[in-house]
């Protein structure tokens, strides 16, 4: 066999690999964030729908693709230059993957080498507006399919840190890093673990550090005050309370309120369970105690959650509920509860709903 011939067959086995390579590139096309096939949930601004912005933890965005690969493009902050959002995306409902962005943009390749069949995904930004947004930019995928409408089920989770996941996951040790947003998991926090036990969709509407009538840490906001904007943190971005309407709206606060004056805590208490019916007239509102709290903080909390539904059916109001966690959660950083414990408050509160809702 001479040379030639062998050159000649090399050439022809490279050239047809590189086709196959490219085949394989082409075969996928971009699919732009304003594609209708895309469903969003949560407090998304679409001031450009080309990018809609996620400030809010526990923000979802989901999508169906017919291929075997497919890739997704976030745009992150970078707030102060050096902070980088997590996300969670989970494929075919399969183990969630938290990912942290490296970049302005990121292109990650979240599936390949998949059947050339149907599939899903699902990408949740599991860190909090404190961290800065995040932008969807869109996937590139063989087809984009259209997706079922949202959930016939919906819950609101209002909170604090405890809520936005802070603290909770230890597979990145506390403060090994120096970035205390490392250890943020929102889409494994109680909220969603609580809403996917139970088929509903969810929003987080939360902020670290903020409070009833007291935030900590010097924050100059408190929840009644910015409850109805998409950034909550800066307090920006008027909120569109017809684009969700939840059935159930759990309350965690108090954390950083610490104990008050009781007439002075219950009085707001009960004037932000007015604005939030006025929001929601339907729901069902189910005021938590803190689950980090110490003892004292907790007897306070228990005994002013029960004061407090007590006035809001006087007011004719008896949709309105209070319930006591059965203890301490506390083994995450800051003291914060881990993602162990986030399981078990999302156990506690499913059963509650359960029974209220007869879910």
């Amino acid at each position: 066999m001479n040379s030639s011939f062998i050159c000649k067959v090399v050439f022809l086995c490279i050239f047809c690999y590189a086709g196959t390579l490219f085949a394989k590139e082409t075969n996928n096309r971009f699919y732009p964030a304003s594609s209708r096939a895309f469903l969003f949930t949560g407090r998304v601004d679409f001031t450009n729908p080309s990018l809609p912005r996620f400030y809010s933890p526990g923000i979802y965005v989901q999508g169906k693709f017919k291929g075997s690969s497919c890739e997704i493009e976030v745009n992150d902050e970078v707030l102060y230059g050096t902070s980088h959002n997590f996300i969670t995306v989970v494929v075919d409902g399969g183990a969630p993957k938290r990912i942290k962005l490296s970049g302005k943009t990121n292109k990650i390749l979240i599936a390949d080498n998949l059947s050339n069949k149907e599939h899903s995904f699902l990408l949740c930004k599991s860190t909090e507006s404190g961290i800065g947004y995040i932008e969807f930019v869109g996937v590139r995928c063989e087809t984009l399919l259209p997706l079922p409408g949202s959930k016939d089920r919906k819950i609101e989770f209002i909170g604090n840190s405890i809520t936005c996941g802070m603290g909770a996951d230890l597979s990145i040790p506390c403060d090994s890093t120096g970035a205390w947003y490392d250890q943020h998991n929102a889409y494994m926090s109680y909220g969603p673990l609580t809403s996917r036990s139970l088929n509903a969709d969810w929003v987080l509407s939360a902020v670290s550090g903020i409070g009833l009538i007291h935030s900590c840490c010097d924050m100059d906001i408190k929840m009644p005050q910015v409850f109805d904007k998409m950034n909550m943190r800066e307090n920006t971005g008027k909120w569109d309370f017809s684009r969700y309407q939840p059935d159930v709206v759990t309350v965690c606060l108090g954390q950083n309120d610490g104990i008050q004056d009781s007439s002075k805590f219950c009085d707001a208490y009960v004037a932000f369970l007015k604005k939030l019916r006025a929001y929601y007239p339907k729901a069902t509102l189910l005021c938590l105690t803190s689950p980090m709290a110490s003892p004292d903080l907790f007897a306070f909390m228990e005994t002013s959650l029960h004061a407090v539904v007590r006035e809001m059916k006087v007011k004719g109001d008896n949709n309105v509920y209070s319930y006591s966690f059965s203890r301490r959660f506390y083994k995450g950083c800051g003291e914060h509860p881990d993602l162990a414990e986030h399981r078990e408050i999302a156990s506690e509160i499913s059963k509650v709903i359960k029974q209220i809702k007869r879910w």
